[in-house]
C-alpha cells in the first residue's frame, strides 16, 4: 500500500505546484479556453508517450465507460470549475474548497464501493482534513496585498470551488474500476485527457460564450500553460491513476487533499510572506495524519 499512498501524496504535490503555475494563465485565457489549450497539448504528449511505450495494448473495452465518466467529471468539468474558482478567490482559498474532495471521496468509497477504514486510517483522515482546513483558513497574514489573496465574487467562487471538489471526487470514483483491472496508468491518463479535450472542443464548436478566449495567447502565457499541464495533469493525474491501482478511493482522496497544505511554503517563496503560526500548525496536523495513513 505504501507505493500507492506515496503516489497520492506525489499527486497532491504536483497539484499544489500546478495551481500556482496555472493561476496567471487561467485568468489570462479564461477557465474553459485554458483547459482546452492545455488538454490539447497533454493529449498529444501523453498519447505519444503511451504509444511509444506500448501502453495502449493494456486498454480493454470494459475500461472505456468508467474512464469516459471520470474524464467528463474530473477533467472537463472539475478542472474548468476549479480554475474559474481560482480566478475569483486565488489559489489558497480555492485550495481550501478543493480539499473537500477528500470528504466526497470517502463518502463515495464507503457508501458505494463498500470500502472500510480502520481506526488508524480514520484518525489519520480526520487529522489530514482538519489540518488542511486550519492551514488554509489561517494561512494568510493580515494586510496581505498580493493579487492571489484578493477575491472577486466570493459567493460564486465558493460555489464553483465546491462543485469542482465534487467533480474531482466523482472522477476518482469512476476511474477506480478501470485502474483496478490493471490498465496502464499513463495510458489511462492519456485517454482521460483525450476525452476531456474532445469535450472542450465540442463546447467551443457549439459557439458557447463560456469557451471564448478572454485574451489572445502570448509566448509567456503559453509557456506557463504548458508547464502547468505537464506538472498538474501529466504527472499529477498519472500518479493518481497509479494510486488507484492498489489504493482505495477514500484513502487516495484524503492523501491527495494535502495539496493546499503543500502550497503554503510555495506561496511563501512566491509572495515573500511567511504563513502565520496557525497555518503551520494545520500543516503539522496534516503531516501527522499522513504518517498515520502511510504507517497503517
Amino acid at each position: 500500500m505504501l507505493l500507492y499512498d506515496l503516489a497520492a501524496v506525489g499527486a497532491a504535490t504536483c497539484w499544489a505546484a500546478g495551481g500556482l503555475i496555472g493561476a496567471t494563465p487561467a485568468r489570462h485565457f479564461g477557465p474553459f479556453a485554458f483547459s482546452r489549450l492545455r488538454l490539447s497539448f497533454l493529449t498529444v504528449l501523453l498519447g505519444g508517450a503511451s504509444l511509444a511505450l506500448g501502453g495502449w495494448a493494456t486498454l480493454h473495452s470494459a475500461a472505456l465507460l468508467p474512464l469516459t465518466l471520470s474524464a467528463l467529471f474530473g477533467i472537463f468539468l472539475g478542472d474548468a470549475l476549479m480554475f474559474a474558482a481560482m480566478n475569483r478567490l486565488g489559489p489558497r482559498r480555492t485550495g481550501l474548497l478543493f480539499a473537500t474532495h477528500s470528504v466526497f471521496s470517502v463518502a463515495l468509497g464507503v457508501l458505494l464501493l463498500g470500502e472500510v477504514l480502520s481506526l488508524q486510517a480514520l484518525a489519520g483522515s480526520v487529522l489530514v482534513f482538519g489540518g488542511v482546513l486550519v492551514a488554509v483558513a489561517f494561512g494568510r497574514r493580515d494586510g496581505s496585498t498580493h493579487q492571489w489573496e484578493q477575491s472577486h465574487g466570493l459567493k460564486a467562487g465558493v460555489a464553483l470551488g465546491l462543485a469542482a471538489a465534487l467533480c474531482q471526487a466523482c472522477g476518482t470514483f469512476f476511474a477506480k474500476p478501470a485502474m483496478a483491472s490493471g490498465l496502464d496508468p499513463l495510458t489511462a491518463s492519456a485517454l482521460r485527457m483525450a476525452i476531456g479535450c474532445a469535450a472542450n472542443w465540442l463546447l467551443w464548436a457549439s459557439g458557447s460564450r463560456l469557451a471564448h478566449m478572454a485574451n489572445p495567447p502570448t509566448p509567456r502565457m503559453l509557456g506557463q500553460l504548458a508547464l502547468n499541464g505537464v506538472v498538474a495533469l501529466g504527472l499529477g493525474m498519472t500518479l493518481i491513476m497509479v494510486a488507484l491501482q492498489g489504493g482505495n478511493v477514500a484513502t487516495v482522496g484524503m492523501l491527495s487533499a494535502l495539496s493546499p497544505v503543500l502550497i503554503l511554503p510555495m506561496l511563501w517563496t512566491v509572495t515573500r510572506q511567511a504563513p502565520p503560526l496557525l497555518g503551520w500548525l494545520g500543516a503539522a496536523l496534516s503531516v501527522a495524519g499522513t504518517v498515520l495513513l502511510l504507517g497503517r
